[in-house]
């Protein structure tokens, strides 16, 4: 096995049996142990003046356009059979995987290793501001500034002190893989942030950049997961959002 120590991408060599297992499942079956995995970004979380909280982004909770995306997202999963919803503990997530939870009626279970990836100071930092109207648009701000660096590199790594590349992967990477492996041959959703989401698929897939897609708010990505085997079936699905305004491409992470 070789690892690129820039991207923690892994190339492995083909065994005989492990061809063999391939060959036999190239779809990656649930009938045969794989796992169905809906990774889906959080709602808007990027609030006006009227519903501004103190803090930062990640004080934020989702806003009423974020709310709507929510229901729709639930409405659209209602009647599918969640084996386990899983959720990054940071506020925007966790109501999105409730909304979930309310529509499917599964639990939802926190999982700190799908949290957001962690970034270094950017701007002027968004609790500065001494009323909402201007805390409302330092957030905004502050989103608009990451998501140039998202857009432009792709690395995070251009944002001095954000978590390094190679140990994002493994940990978004590592979540993931153990959640498929407490649920073989089963359905699960995990419910997580652009940045992410990102990283692991650009894990799996081999991609050099840690964002190389605009995941949109409440979007839903498809993988299936078997082992050291992973499958791309669907990618930034929002299907669900179709009432008109319910679709923002503001926010980044």
């Amino acid at each position: 096995m070789t690892i690129n120590s820039e991207t923690g991408a892994e190339t492995l060599p083909i065994e005989p049996k492990a061809a063999e297992e391939a060959s036999a499942d190239p779809f990656l079956s649930l009938k045969r142990g794989a796992t169905e995995i809906y990774l889906i970004r959080h709602g808007d979380a990027l609030p006006g003046a009227e519903e501004v909280v103190g803090g930062g982004y990640d004080e934020q909770g989702l806003s009423e356009l974020g709310r709507r995306q929510a229901r729709a997202l639930g409405e659209r999963l209602s009647g599918m059979q969640l084996a386990a919803i899983y959720s990054s503990p940071i506020g925007r997530a966790r109501q999105t995987a409730e909304a979930i939870s309310v529509a499917t009626g599964c639990d939802v279970q926190l999982d700190d290793e799908l949290r957001e990836v962690g970034l270094g100071p950017i701007g002027i930092p968004s609790d500065a501001a001494a009323n909402p109207e201007e805390r409302a648009k330092l957030l905004r701000d502050r989103l608009r500034e990451i998501a140039v660096v998202a857009a432009l590199s792709g690395k995070w790594a251009d944002i001095p002190g954000s978590e390094p590349s190679v140990a994002l992967r493994a940990r978004v990477r590592g979540a993931i893989e153990r959640i498929a492996g407490q649920h073989a041959g089963q359905r699960v959703a995990t419910v997580s942030h652009g940045g992410a989401i990102n990283a692991y698929l650009a894990a799996i897939l081999g991609i050099e950049r840690d964002y190389f897609f605009p995941a949109a708010n409440t979007s839903i990505s498809v993988v299936r997961v078997k082992g050291q085997r992973h499958m791309l079936f669907a990618l930034n699905d929002i299907n669900h959002l179709r009432e008109p305004g319910l679709f923002t491409s503001d926010a980044i992470a």
